[in-house]
């Protein structure tokens, strides 16, 4: 008969089976004395040895030489036995004799009444670990001495309140301390006390939490109180879980650098202080020279006139050269607004052909007669999107271009042709008129032609021209939408091509010769104020209007003005924009609020005033001629009459 087991032995059995089955742990038994009473199937599978080669042979075999002969084995029973528990790691010997890292635990098993009777021992082969965890502490060391390496930047961790927790070499050689006397220490000692006052440090840190990243540059202070330039970096530092754990601070002393770029820049702002003298030179000859041969005219023309006139001659010749002078004049100021891009453009649909025809005997007339002017233009041709008073000074000054290029004569061809510009061309693709003048002059080298559009730049010599001319041609063809080229070879002549875009509105009957409408002259007199602080100016205005049938008021200054006003009734307020202490536009403000609907008439000399200025009154251009002057008046005091609307005239003389 089958003997029956009995419940402990059951359990029994089932331990030893539970034991048995784990492959990952050695698990066995050591008698009193440390030699092997069991052995279970892991401790086979990673020391090596068989149950029938190691039961009854002592656990020492297991320790490296060292350990044995330090007494390590005998040491760890006694552990074990007086404290209860014996825990370790450390390299134990396989069968083969090679070593492993092991996590040893020894129990002492006792009897009920505490009869020592052996150990419980448990061993895990913890190699891999050990070897994931010495290349960890190896690449730690490495990034440590890395960073403790770096001498020229500052890098250095904090905690959650802003206090040093590290420190590398280059944070003590640029901020001067040492890691004894500075972790622990929060890091707003670095800053100015002005940065410290508005809360710098701490949104430096709230920067670097809520958007990963904080970055800037600014003055930082060393441990002897001398400053720094200095960029700084701050990232938050998490642990895996994404908890904030502190943060990293880069720290760079760029101090050498921003004096070296305030150096760069101050000799960069002497140069082009040099440069801009060098311009305003050339300019103010060029200048100089042209309205030299302007008021020589206009005072030669004039002192003919005045000694003809006291012998009762013909002077109206006179008065015509002298108004043609004065007439160049405001070309010439135009043409430097042109350059400096303050004259604003009237851009409106534009007849070419029949614009250049309507100039055909002003530009004769500049031309002279040593020069022939012919034109080539096909049947039909497209209208231009383009200011037209600006585009005939474009073309006037090229024609005086290809004039001067012709000193023995010669000729200037005209022309105009239609073409379509393709991507890639420097224009928005799309058509365009390309309007040309052509000479048979001496033409340009190479390098006189890659210089030809530079401001100031002039082959006429000194004081004998602004240089002007083709940068203005250009910054209105690139206002226009277009562009200019420039064709040149010496001795083969040079032409310029206007390239303008083809408008896509409707141009209206006799577009080039058209002229201001006519405003109506009042029917009664009206009482005048004339404010300008230049005496001849004013005296000018006044006859203009006296002449008109006005009765005029004359004042020089705002706040004559504004006493001329309290003591009169006055029709109308004609003020110059350009005054000391009270300018045009104050004077309307402080008029049209002692006398409410006042009518203002505002002159200006300049293209364009200051944004905001006086922007709802009317405006009229300096120089003006007496017809220009009374329709303006006219308009003037006709929009302000009840349903009147307001005009402005910022126009000059069309040619």
């Amino acid at each position: 008969m089958t003997p029956i087991a009995t419940s402990s032995e059951t359990g029994a059995n089932r331990f030893e089976m539970l034991v048995q089955s784990v492959t990952d742990y050695a698990i066995y038994m050591l008698d009193i004395d440390g030699k092997v009473a069991s052995w279970n199937a892991g401790a086979q599978r990673f020391k090596g040895y068989t149950q029938d080669e190691i039961l009854g042979a002592h656990f020492s075999r297991f320790y490296t030489d060292e350990d044995r002969a330090a007494g390590m084995p005998a040491r760890a029973l006694r552990t074990a036995e007086d404290e209860g528990r014996f825990v370790a790691e450390g390299w134990r010997v396989r069968k083969d004799g090679t070593h492993f890292w092991a996590s040893v635990v020894i129990d002492p098993i006792r009897e009920a009444d505490g009869t020592l009777i052996g150990f419980a021992k448990v061993t895990r082969d913890l190699t891999e670990r050990r070897i994931a965890d010495e290349a960890l502490r190896r690449s730690e060391e490495r990034f440590r001495l890395l960073v403790q390496s770096v001498t020229d930047y500052a890098i250095y961790m904090l905690d959650l309140d802003g206090r040093i927790v590290s420190w590398n070499a280059g944070a003590e050689r640029f901020k001067g301390y040492a890691a004894d006397e500075i972790i622990g220490q929060h890091f707003s000692r670095f800053y100015t006390d002005e940065d410290r006052a508005a809360g710098l440090p701490r949104r430096a840190l709230e920067l670097a939490t809520n958007a990963g990243r904080f970055e800037a540059e600014g003055w930082r202070v060393r441990q002897d109180g001398t400053r720094f330039w200095a960029n700084v970096v701050i990232d938050p530092v998490r642990d895996p879980a994404g908890t904030l754990i502190g943060f990293a601070k880069i720290t760079r002393d760029l101090t050498e650098r921003r004096q070296s770029q305030l150096a760069l820049e101050q000799a960069q702002e002497a140069f082009y202080q040099s440069q801009k003298m060098e311009a305003i030179g050339k300019l103010t000859g060029g200048v100089a020279h042209d309205f030299n041969n302007l008021l020589a005219a206009i005072v030669g023309s004039l002192d003919l006139a005045r000694r003809k006139m006291a012998d009762g001659g013909d002077i109206s010749r006179f008065i015509d050269n002298a108004m043609k002078a004065a007439e160049r004049g405001a070309t010439l100021t135009q043409r430097m607004l042109a350059f400096a891009r303050k004259q604003e453009l009237k851009l409106e649909t534009v007849d070419p052909v029949a614009l250049v025809r309507g100039m055909a005997d002003l530009l004769q007339r500049t031309i002279g007669g040593g020069v022939r002017i012919d034109t080539q233009f096909p049947l039909l041709v497209d209208h231009v999107h383009a200011d037209p008073a600006q585009l005939e000074l474009v073309l006037l000054n090229l024609a005086v271009n290809a004039r001067d290029a012709m000193p023995d004569g010669g000729r200037i061809v005209i022309a105009a042709r239609e073409e379509q510009v393709a991507p890639g061309t420097g224009l928005k693709p799309g058509a365009y008129v390309c309007l040309s003048v052509a000479d048979t002059g001496q033409g340009m080298a190479p390098e006189t032609l890659a210089r030809a559009t530079e401001p100031f730049y002039t082959t006429k010599g000194v004081g004998k021209g602004t240089g002007l001319g083709l940068s203005m041609v250009q910054g209105f063809a690139e206002q226009c939408g277009g562009k200019l080229t420039l064709r040149s070879h010496a001795g083969k002549g040079t032409t310029a091509e206007l390239w303008l875009p083809v408008s896509q509105e409707v141009a209206t009957e006799a577009q080039a010769d058209a002229g201001p409408a006519e405003a109506p002259i009042p029917g009664h007199q009206l009482v005048v104020l004339a404010v300008d602080d230049d005496a001849l100016v004013l005296t000018n205005t006044a006859a203009m209007l006296e002449e008109g049938g006005h009765r005029v008021l004359q004042a020089t200054s705002g706040r004559a003005a504004l006493k001329l006003l309290s003591e009169n009734r006055v029709d109308l307020l004609v003020t110059d924009f350009a005054m000391p202490e009270m300018n045009g536009a104050q004077l309307a403000e402080a008029a049209q609020t002692g006398w409410p609907g006042l009518p203002v008439l505002l002159v200006s000399g300049y293209a364009e005033l200051p944004a905001g200025a006086a922007a709802d009154l009317p405006k009229l251009a300096k120089p003006f001629r007496q017809d220009q002057l009374l329709r303006c008046v006219a308009f003037t005091v006709a929009a302000s009459s009840p349903g009147g609307e307001v005009v402005k005239f910022p126009e000059r003389r069309r040619w």
